[in-house]
């Protein structure tokens, strides 16, 4: 690990001269790359630099105790050592975790798309629930939502949703979220006060740029029609409304919410592109069995990940046995705990799984 930690240190200083020489000025592109190539390294390289201060410090109380023959100052030294070796140690942790591969879609807006599973128009309901969560998550972090395709049911619930989620580090935070919620509550429909299981499905994809999916435009049917729902005066108007059909595959994307044909064309094109962007990632994910087991949960979007129960006010994580007592405030968007220890857990599964552990 620490030869590692050398070289990083060694071609971060490399990427510091050549950014201060006036070449690399002139060169733009080379410019922003050096630049994005230094802010990817600075948090392994400050922390190794404190990581050998704590151990430099270390190394002198040491000497200093065995030299030391006033118990008072024999005493001091030894708190000392302790601090440092604490220091050192975390530090050590820090850098163990930092030197873990990057998700190359961490810092990626996402799309996300939530589906009405089994209960009827009370999973319509739930789906609808769902899909708010993560809008009040993503409006606490700053991040822009923008709902892209909403199919309601009759009082107020959500067949299907898509949104896109602009943030810096939106994908990094939630794509551990793919995957059935299940509900258990008595819906507003039951008079006799019977609790309902119900489901919905989750799908977290990260935005695809044209480098990352070619899309061959000869297999896409374009339909149009006219858009319902929210849309101000175009709304029945105007044949502004867009189904695409992605002839290989049969992903059908519809996109209604702007008034221009050609902005939703343009909206659902992004959406495809992400959906077939995901497809691979779900490929590789499957054919690589190591990465798989070093992933939270199996990947599998059929796979039952969180339980939220409203009698209990009880949300229940099956992939890491997280049980948290404040359905209220999840619901209401306060998902940081839970994506906390989702990452903690998956991190420790692949440092353990790593030559650094």
């Amino acid at each position: 690990m620490f030869d590692r930690l050398e070289d990083i240190l060694k071609h971060f200083e490399e990427i510091s001269a050549e950014l201060m020489s006036s070449e690399t000025a002139s060169d733009q592109k080379r410019y922003r790359m050096l630049m994005k190539e230094q802010a990817e390294l600075q948090p392994i390289v400050d922390a190794y630099k404190k990581y050998k201060q704590e151990k430099e410090r270390l190394q002198e109380d040491r000497s200093m105790l065995e030299e030391e023959k006033d118990e008072e100052m024999r005493s001091l030294l030894k708190e000392e050592i302790q601090e440092a070796e604490k220091a050192a140690e975390e530090l050590s942790s820090r850098l163990k975790l930092l030197l873990l591969p990057k998700d190359p879609n961490d810092d990626k807006n996402i799309f996300i798309e939530v589906r009405a599973g089994a209960g009827g128009e009370e999973a319509a309901l739930f789906a609808a629930d769902v899909y708010r969560m993560y809008t009040h998550y993503a409006e606490k972090n700053r991040w822009k939502v923008e709902t892209m395709d909403v199919n309601e049911s009759g009082i107020g619930g959500f067949s299907k949703v898509v949104g896109m989620i602009s943030g810096k580090g939106a994908y990094s935070r939630l794509k551990y979220e793919s995957g059935v919620h299940r509900v258990q509550r008595i819906p507003k429909t039951e008079s006799g006060g019977r609790i309902h299981t119900s489901t919905c499905t989750v799908a977290i994809m990260p935005e695809a740029e044209d480098v990352d999916v070619k899309i061959d435009m000869n297999d896409v049917k374009f339909d149009v029609f006219r858009a319902s729902g929210n849309g101000g005066q175009c709304v029945n108007t105007t044949d502004s409304a867009v189904r695409l059909t992605h002839l290989p595959t049969g992903i059908v994307i519809s996109c209604q919410d702007e008034k221009s044909q050609l902005k939703n064309k343009d909206k659902a094109l992004k959406v495809l592109r992400a959906r077939l962007y995901d497809l691979e990632l779900q490929k590789k994910q499957q054919a690589e069995a190591s990465e798989r087991r070093s992933q939270i949960g199996t990947g599998d979007r059929s796979e039952k990940i969180r339980t939220y129960n409203f009698p209990q006010g009880r949300v229940t994580d099956h992939r890491i046995n997280l049980s948290l007592y404040r359905i209220d405030s999840i619901m209401d968007g306060d998902l940081t705990e839970l994506i906390d220890s989702l990452t903690a857990e998956d991190q420790a599964m692949k440092l353990s799984e790593s030559d650094l552990s």
